[in-house]
């Protein structure tokens, strides 16, 4: 997994990893992810995910399944990054096709896109990945990545 923030150009990038989604392939990428909707990507490759993110900043905002290095779905974004200016019928459509593509993809959950906006939430526990990294939200600090076993 991987937050990219969005707002300031700053180019941080906060790396983890994260279980539970069930991915084969691809990847996934959202402008939508609380608080900081920043860009979370959840993927098996770097240039899968790396398409997803320049897919979502292209649309200015958005939802995207990569797969094989090509957009197979998207929910444009464009006010924020956040909402819509399409009709509900349209946005529900398209999200659809997002959760099939997901699926193709190995997805296990029901609405990957919404477990992701929780991803980086952190006021809620225990572990959150920001653009900063990867956060103990009860220890209210950043903690690594990797922890390198102590030479007795």
């Amino acid at each position: 997994v991987a937050v990219v923030e969005r707002h300031r150009r700053t180019g941080n990038i906060g790396l983890g990893f994260v279980r539970g989604f069930g991915m084969k392939r691809g990847a996934l990428a959202s402008s939508v992810g609380h608080d900081a909707h920043n860009i979370t990507v959840v993927g098996i490759n770097p240039e899968d995910m790396a398409v997803a993110v320049n897919e979502v900043v292209r649309c200015g905002g958005g939802q995207v399944v990569v797969l094989k290095g090509i957009p197979t779905a998207k929910l444009e974004l464009p006010i924020a990054g956040l909402m819509s200016d399409r009709s509900v019928q349209t946005v529900s459509a398209q999200l659809e096709m997002l959760h099939r593509a997901a699926r193709r993809c190995g997805v296990k959950l029901k609405s990957p896109f919404m477990a992701m906006s929780f991803l980086s939430l952190v006021v809620i526990p225990r572990l959150r990945i920001t653009d900063k990294g990867l956060v103990d939200v009860e220890k209210f600090g950043l903690v690594d990545l990797i922890v390198k076993r102590a030479r007795h």
